[in-house]
């Protein structure tokens, strides 16, 4: 069985306490906007799709409780503020803006309709089934992007063998989305079709979500691994047979530029000089086509304590300053392999022409 990231059913929410793994699988109630900002924030839920499902599943929680309101006018400018509060948490991400653009946008044209209810604009079709919706659609999704991304794959690096070496970085799997994962989601795919000679995951410094989630989940499934420092990626091509490199990302922009965790840039280098292909795979709902390179992406930063101390003790020179940010960006040109998304996998200057006429059909329907 696959790790459950969310529990979710009409009115309640729970999520799989990350902070606290590989030790323990805590799940916690979160009953709040309030709630969800701060396990957002505190990174107890991330990754961009299980960010944006967390966001928007808790201001449901409110609403089937009865928050917002009284009033049309009351209750759409309570869903706005609470999204737009969601979307502060952690800002380079895009799924979360764009469901919060999108659900904000629709609450306000149904209540704008003639003999609209409060009921109508909570729940069905509205905000609660958007919502519920988003949960289902990324799961779909990410069963796309899995088994996609390991017949491109296979197509182009497979050996005699068949079976082929994946690296991959950061966690982007099961615990990052509604479940299965993307770029993990691929060496899932890979796996369950005997084609996966072996995985080599990267520990992600400094929160450690490779060693800490990405291990657990490969051997939770069982599937054939290894840990490797950050440091190690470019020995590991040389010496471990590395047939790809395959990451997620947070936000992927018109010109093919994409965000993802801090460390993605250099892997893309290293594959580049390796001569080995370099994937992204990331769901349409991380594709931002109004930005037109990656130089115009909010860049998280996120507090220095991060990686002068190790569980509340601190290893580094006291005084010394410290620069953390949270993600990189990769220049489309080192996307080699290509971008796998729930649609196709695509070259990145084939990108915007491929989503451009399906990324809005492709939302959850409201």
């Amino acid at each position: 069985m696959t790790l459950e990231a969310i529990r979710y059913s009409r009115g309640s929410l729970q999520i799989l306490d990350q902070l606290l793994l590989p030790h323990q699988s805590c799940y916690k109630s979160v009953d709040s906007v309030d709630q969800a900002w701060e396990a957002i924030r505190s990174m107890k839920v991330r990754g961009a799709p299980a960010i944006a499902l967390v966001g928007c599943l808790s201001l449901a929680v409110e609403l089937q409780a009865g928050a917002g309101g009284p009033g049309l006018d009351a209750l759409v400018a309570f869903v706005r503020d609470k999204l737009s509060f969601l979307v502060t948490a952690r800002p380079t991400a895009v799924n979360m803006a764009r469901a919060a653009q999108d659900l904000a946008k629709d609450a306000a044209q149904e209540a704008a309709r003639e003999g609209a209810t409060e009921e109508a604009v909570r729940e069905r079709p509205r905000v609660i089934r958007y919502a519920e919706d988003m949960l289902d659609k990324d799961l779909r999704d990410n069963r796309s992007i899995g088994d996609l991304g390991a017949h491109h794959l296979l197509e182009r690096v497979a050996p005699s063998s068949g079976k082929v070496t994946v690296l991959t970085h950061c966690n982007t799997g099961a615990l990052a989305t509604a479940g299965y994962g993307t770029a993990l989601g691929v060496i899932r795919s890979l796996h369950n079709m005997g084609c996966l000679e072996h995985a080599f995951c990267t520990e992600t410094r400094p929160y450690n979500q490779g060693a800490r989630l990405t291990a657990f989940e490969l051997v939770y499934e069982q599937i054939p691994a290894t840990l490797i420092t950050d440091s190690m990626a470019a020995a590991a091509m040389i010496h471990k047979g590395i047939s790809a490199v395959v990451v997620g990302a947070d936000r992927v922009v018109a010109n093919g530029d994409t965000a993802n965790k801090v460390g993605t840039y250099q892997l893309a280098i290293a594959a580049k000089h390796h001569g080995i292909p370099f994937y992204v795979a990331a769901p349409s709902s991380s594709c931002d086509l109004r930005l037109q390179t990656g130089q115009e992406i909010i860049i998280e930063e996120r507090p220095g304590q991060e990686l002068t101390d190790v569980n509340g003790v601190r290893i580094a020179a006291p005084g010394i300053a410290v620069w953390n940010p949270a993600f990189d960006v990769t220049p489309h040109e080192l996307i080699t392999g290509g971008i796998i998304t729930e649609l196709g996998v695509f070259a990145p200057e084939e990108l915007r022409a491929a989503l451009t006429t399906t990324i809005s059909s492709d939302r959850p329907q409201m």
